[in-house]
């Protein structure tokens, strides 16, 4: 009997336990809602057009920005900007609690995760790439063409098959023709000589093999020499033409070969390090653009949309942007670590990113839903 008593005491005080725990939890999360609903929200923003534009009156406007006002409006939250000159200056104070909420155009990485928690992303995009129009007008890209692997591995191949055939010819001749005989290396040298005059075509004279199984493979390399010459001279001269009409840079793989610019202490800079392709660093995506413009460097890679943004304000005539885009990047709010804002504003900018809203939003600023 003792025992059963026993039993039922501590189910009760377990129970006890739970409910003033709950009670507890509780209490402090309605406190917690109730404080972030009574005061002022400090909202982290910096210029990152189009995701966060400031006008001359200072008001702003943007993805993020009319995001996060359909965010705060339908959370009931009272808040004020405020700006901040560098992405690393924003990550910094939200990671310190001085920033409640962080808005401007941040990219998801596994570095940035370390210092601060990051809300649902709301867009996706990759890495865009900015050259000059028209391509170069300079001998740089026949300069490159010309020291490519490629190139080479084709020059490689026609002096080893004139090696070759020149050996054969030596072979086939030394015995029965003074103009191959004598020493080896004056025969070989000969042989290899006349192989070599005949690929490139040029007159031989009565300087040639006499033996018949000499010519017939003479024959066979003289019209074989004409196939390779012009296979080779046709590609040559398509690279060319290629590098000519689209510019130095046209693909990921060419910014290794290229003077990159990149704008500091941002996600594009550890992507590219990560890549192993160098970059020059700028304070801002328009001192990049403007020293591509200028000619200073090859190319500009930035986020996409961001690129695309200032390319299309301001340097349309003299820069484009090229169909690429790679290394696909994620944009999302962050708070502090351990923010009781996440969940709450988590949830209400999914609603919103799946909502018709959303779509005529993004139309409005970038022309794609």
């Amino acid at each position: 009997m003792r025992e059963r008593l026993c039993s039922v005491v501590l189910l009760l005080a377990v129970c006890l336990l739970s409910l003033t725990c709950a009670g507890t939890a509780a209490s402090a999360q309605s406190s917690s809602a109730s404080e972030v609903k009574d005061r002022e929200l400090v909202i982290g923003i910096k210029d990152s057009p189009p995701f966060a534009m400031k006008a001359s009156d200072g008001d702003w406007q943007g993805i993020s920005v009319e995001l996060w006002r359909k965010v705060a409006t339908d959370l009931k939250f009272k808040y004020r900007f405020v700006e901040v000159p560098q992405v690393s200056d924003l990550i910094e104070a939200t990671a310190d609690k001085k920033i409640d909420v962080a808005v401007a155009a941040l990219t998801v990485t596994s570095a940035r995760e370390r210092l601060i928690d990051f809300i649902p992303a709301f867009y996706s995009a990759g890495f865009g790439i900015a050259v000059s129009a028209g391509g170069d007008a300079t001998w740089m890209p026949v300069f490159r063409a010309m020291t490519s692997f490629g190139f080479l591995q084709s020059i490689l191949v026609l002096v080893g098959l004139a090696l070759v055939v020149g050996i054969v010819v030596w072979l086939l001749e030394r015995q029965h023709n003074e103009e191959f005989g004598g020493s080896v290396a004056r025969g070989l040298s000969s042989s290899v000589w006349w192989t070599t005059v005949a690929m490139t075509q040029r007159g031989i004279g009565n300087f040639g093999p006499r033996t018949m199984p000499g010519r017939a493979v003479a024959m066979f390399w003289m019209v074989g020499s004409i196939i390779a010459i012009a296979i080779f001279t046709a590609s040559v001269t398509s690279v060319l033409t290629v590098k000519q009409l689209r510019g130095t840079v046209h693909d990921v793989g060419d910014l290794s070969d290229v003077r990159v610019g990149i704008v500091r202490n941002t996600a594009t800079e550890d992507a590219l390090a990560h890549m192993r392709i160098s970059s020059q660093g700028f304070l801002t995506l328009r001192d990049a653009l403007l020293a591509l413009r200028s000619g200073s460097i090859d190319a500009v890679v930035h986020d996409r949309p961001l690129l695309g943004w200032q390319v299309n304000q301001e340097f349309r005539s003299s820069i484009e942007l090229l169909d690429v885009s790679f290394n696909p990047q994620n944009y999302a709010f962050a708070v502090s670590p351990d923010s009781p804002l996440r969940k709450r504003i988590g949830i209400a900018v999914l609603d919103v990113v799946q909502s018709g809203w959303w779509n005529n939003l993004l139309m409005s600023y970038t022309g794609v839903r």
